[in-house]
């Protein structure tokens, strides 16, 4: 009925317009920002659309940001059928990566996608009256919204690319895109100001209707205010030039890291895997979450048109077993040996974390890659049946089982990405206090993650790491260590890797060359070496630069 309306009332005022002013009059079919923003309601869905780049994954190849914080860390070898499938994680995962890399360009522009609808979104809807859908506090909350969004959004970007264009205005004429990389600092200054106004108006988890849930909150302000700083703490990004000193920032950390936990709207779920069940969909550990639901459709394949045309993830698909007895997915982002080595004896969060499909591989060849032959069960809908299970009757009986959910388009799952988990905060929250000189804190937060998840408590225990004992771990080294295997698989390692300068803090060189050691020969035999001071950041897509001719290029691409 909107667009009927719309429609009644371009063509009115064209009735109005002279013969003389035709070349002046609004064009039919076109609606005007100015016409769309009628209603509270308009703006609401206006802020909606803002979380849909959230979700897209797929343009000219996958573009998960999985296939960057796990497969070019040392948690994850590439996969898929052999090493020819997805030539663009490939190349990343070995150091080969070069400008013209799509997957690269399609992060690019889905995340920039998404700061212009999130501009609109700032522009518009502060100039419209408030109404009985769109109430005072209601337009406060969801500007707040747009505000995190963005920020999430230059977070996303900053991490993977160092600076790039900061556009805080809706881009209307094509000279408006032209425009030079803002300095690094600059950006985070940027996303720290947008963190700041959400964090003002954003709602307690606690106060949102169920059919709401999934928005962003003040919590999840709290917690990127945290995690922000956090990052403007680490060697790297001091490298790279920030306004505040590593001191002053461990300070910032831990201080809305103190709210996040004192607001007391989030606790850790003692059953580890319902995390990552569509039973525990933004439920008590849940602090952010990209939202996906079941969809019979999909975004794949040329006639489809690609980003935004599903609301379902293709991550379930992507990383299945590719034995038809696993639900016959693709492949990809396998855990590495390393990994599973580095999870401590009796930790259950390892064969929670990581499948081993002995029993299951119809096809060795295809299913093993470069040696590796494990998969990552957290987003891969896997379930195990015990021979003991009332379930287990049919082809289940008798044994021990893996069944997989059943999806309903051959592509697309319904499981939500968890972005931000209580466990993280915690651990995020304990190296701010290491850095900012409260060790007793840092430690009470790992030991509650640990004691969860049924592990000694610091200090007492050892671990390996690229196959070493740590048999005196420091606290630092205890979180870090804590980090891989609570947080593995869920995208955050190699971001945490550069952000350290390497788990040691010794270079991101050194640690992903001793990661490397302990790899097959026949993986080492594709991997490039390790550019210090190149590879640390992606290079600026290609056809980003021809559009955009202000573009300078990272060192060494």
């Amino acid at each position: 009925m909107k667009a009927k309306n719309i429609f009644i009332s371009l063509v009115a005022a064209l009735c109005l317009v002279s013969c003389e002013d035709y070349l002046t009059a609004p064009e039919p079919g076109v609606t005007k920002a100015v016409d769309y923003y009628s209603s509270g309601q308009a703006c609401i869905y206006n802020v909606n659309a803002c979380y849909a780049p959230l979700c897209w994954e797929y343009s000219s190849t996958y573009s998960s940001e999985w296939f960057i914080g796990d497969i070019v860390s040392d948690d994850a070898l590439k996969g898929g059928q052999n090493t020819n499938d997805m030539a663009a994680a490939y190349d990343m995962e070995n150091w080969k990566t070069i400008s013209n890399n799509d997957l690269l360009n399609d992060v690019y522009r889905s995340n920039y996608l998404g700061i212009g609808r999130c501009n609109l979104a700032l522009k518009n809807i502060p100039g419209i009256a408030v109404d009985d859908v769109m109430t005072a506090k209601i337009k406060a909350r969801i500007l707040a919204e747009a505000h995190f969004l963005r920020a999430y959004y230059y977070f996303r970007l900053l991490r993977i690319f160092g600076g790039v264009p900061l556009t805080l205005d809706v881009i209307e004429t094509a000279d408006k895109w032209t425009m030079p990389r803002a300095s690094v600092s600059d950006v985070f200054d940027a996303i720290i100001a947008d963190l700041l106004e959400a964090e003002k108006d954003l709602w307690l988890k606690s106060e949102y209707a169920d059919e709401d849930l999934g928005r962003v909150t003040k919590g999840a302000a709290q917690a990127m205010l945290m995690k922000v700083y956090l990052y403007m703490a680490g060697d790297f990004w001091q490298k790279q030039g920030v306004s505040l000193s590593a001191q002053e920032c461990y300070k910032q950390a831990k201080y809305w890291g103190d709210l996040v936990i004192a607001s007391g709207q989030y606790q850790l779920n003692p059953d580890y895997i319902a995390n990552f069940t569509l039973e525990g969909e933004n439920g008590m550990e849940s602090v952010f979450e990209i939202q996906y639901v079941e969809d019979p459709n999909s975004d794949y394949g040329a006639d489809a048109g690609g980003f935004g045309m599903t609301r379902g993830t293709f991550s379930v698909i992507l990383t299945r077993s590719r034995s038809s007895k696993l639900g016959g997915g693709w492949g990809f982002n396998k855990p590495t040996t390393n990994l599973y080595n580095e999870f401590e004896t009796g930790d259950k969060r390892r064969d929670a974390t990581i499948l081993d499909p002995m029993g299951y591989m119809e096809n060795n060849n295809e299913e093993t890659y470069l040696g590796d032959r494990y998969l990552n069960r957290k987003y891969a809908l896997y379930d195990v049946i015990g021979k003991n299970d009332p379930a287990a009757h049919g082809e289940h009986a008798g044994k021990d089982t893996v069944a997989y959910y059943k999806l309903a388009h051959a592509t697309r799952g319904p499981i939500n990405n968890k972005q931000i988990r209580y466990a993280d905060v915690l651990l995020m929250h304990a190296e701010a206090c290491i850095g900012a000189g409260d060790e007793g804190t840092a430690v009470s937060n790992l030991n509650e993650v640990r004691s969860m998840r049924n592990m000694p408590t610091y200090p007492g225990y050892k671990f390996k790491v690229n196959g070493t004992e740590i048999s005196s771990p420091t606290l630092l080294q205890a979180v870090r260590h804590e980090r891989r295997v609570e947080l593995a698989m869920e995208g955050h390692r190699w971001f945490d890797i550069v952000r350290w300068n390497g788990a040691e803090g010794n270079g991101v060189k050194a640690h992903m060359e001793a990661y490397q050691a302990t790899e097959t020969d026949e993986a080492k035999s594709h991997m490039a070496a390790f550019q210090e001071g190149k590879h640390e950041l992606m290079p600026i897509p290609a056809k980003q630069r021809e559009l955009n001719g202000a573009l300078t290029q990272n060192q060494g691409y």
